[in-house]
């Protein structure tokens, strides 16, 4: 587990399409380029937000939905990226915000190792602050939708606070006195042993109802149609409460 600390072209764990490798070190291609986000993020109707009885995993939707699809992603990941700007993670959030599936994410940040810098840990600590003020979701989409070049380390706390003035109602004392000092350093830590307990060796990865399934650039989980034929070839037998 250890070397995919140090090998970046692991951290992505597939190709992009048209053949190019997934988070490369610093001799590689980085970034992706897709898209920005509007200029004020806000959920069209709430969908429950809470931190796991483990202590790290972030699950969004509702508590006792049959189908979870857990998801592993890494902030500073350009393949995350990219699956967060397709059709597939479109659906993906549809199924969640419905009540039919919920999301759980795990946060690692590995690549601050390997490249350099904390912009990763800085973000996963601002999306623990977020959480606690219930906007993670909304949060989560505004920076994958301004992730800076991977090999940049673009997610300081100025730049995270103003992408935090994109999501209605989310900044605040508390929020912003949590992204400056770190405060939830210790989740940052144990969200990264957590991902590697569970034996991910790279980002995006997939788990639904305890399987793995595709990949950052599978058309199964990238295409909408992939999306909705693999969530509804879930067991829904995982049903989580806790």
């Amino acid at each position: 587990m250890r070397q995919r600390r140090t090998v970046l072209s692991v951290c992505c764990a597939a190709l992009v399409l048209l053949g190019a490798t997934a988070c490369e070190g610093e001799d590689g291609a980085t970034g992706s380029g897709k898209g920005s986000a509007t200029a004020t993020h806000a959920a069209p109707a709430p969908v429950p937000e809470r931190l796991g009885a483990d202590g790290t995993t972030v699950q969004v939707g509702r508590p006792g939905a049959a189908t979870v699809m857990h998801l592993y992603e890494d902030p500073r990941c350009p393949v995350c990226k990219d699956f967060e700007d397709s059709d597939g993670a479109d659906v993906l959030r549809e199924s969640t915000a419905s009540g039919d599936v919920r999301t759980d994410y795990t946060l690692a940040s590995f690549l601050d190792d390997g490249l350099g810098g904390g912009g990763s840990k800085r973000a996963v600590n601002a999306l623990r602050a977020a959480l606690e003020e219930g906007h993670f979701a909304a949060y989560h989409d505004v920076l994958y939708a301004h992730q800076p070049e991977e090999s940049v380390d673009g997610f300081t706390t100025a730049r995270l606070l103003a992408l935090a003035a994109k999501v209605e109602g989310l900044r605040g004392p508390a929020f912003d006195k949590a992204v400056r000092t770190m405060r939830y350093a210790d989740f940052v830590a144990a969200s990264e042993a957590a991902l590697e307990r569970d034996g991910i060796q790279g980002t995006p990865a997939f788990v639904l109802d305890g399987r793995p399934v595709g990949n950052g650039t599978s058309e199964q989980v990238t295409s909408g149609t992939g999306m909705a034929l693999t969530l509804g070839s879930a067991s829904g037998g995982h049903r989580a409460d806790s």
